[in-house]
């Protein structure tokens, strides 16, 4: 009947209460923290800072670049003008000149009397 006893108390789980003794003072252990609440704060804000700076950035320099394009763009579309002005003066110039005008006013039927020629100074 003694190991019997003896199993059944090792089977039950007693309570075991904390020996405190009263005589001596309870210690009251402080948990340091790693950072104070103001510290936390200025962290938050420094990283909100961080971040909206970031973003401010990206976003300038994406419109920087959508200006840049629009640029480019505008260069090529001035250099294709400058082209055809150049290629419309030449042709200009191509259909001013005198045997030109001369063949064109007798195809039209035209003669040259000098009587009716007139001497304009030039330029």
């Amino acid at each position: 009947m003694g190991l019997e006893q003896r199993n059944l108390n090792t089977l039950q789980t007693p309570e075991v209460e904390p020996h405190t003794d009263q005589n001596q003072p309870q210690v009251v252990r402080r948990v340091k923290k790693r950072f104070s609440k103001g510290e936390k704060i200025l962290f938050t804000l420094f990283a909100a800072f961080t971040i909206g700076s970031s973003s401010m950035l990206l976003q300038t320099h994406s419109d920087i670049n959508a200006i840049n394009k629009e640029v480019q763009l505008m260069n090529s579309e001035i250099e294709n003008t400058t082209k055809q002005n150049i290629e419309l003066s030449i042709q200009v110039s191509d259909k001013s000149t005198y045997e030109r005008i001369w063949k064109k006013a007798q195809e039209s039927g035209l003669n040259l009397n000098e009587g009716n020629v007139k001497v304009v100074p030039g330029r």
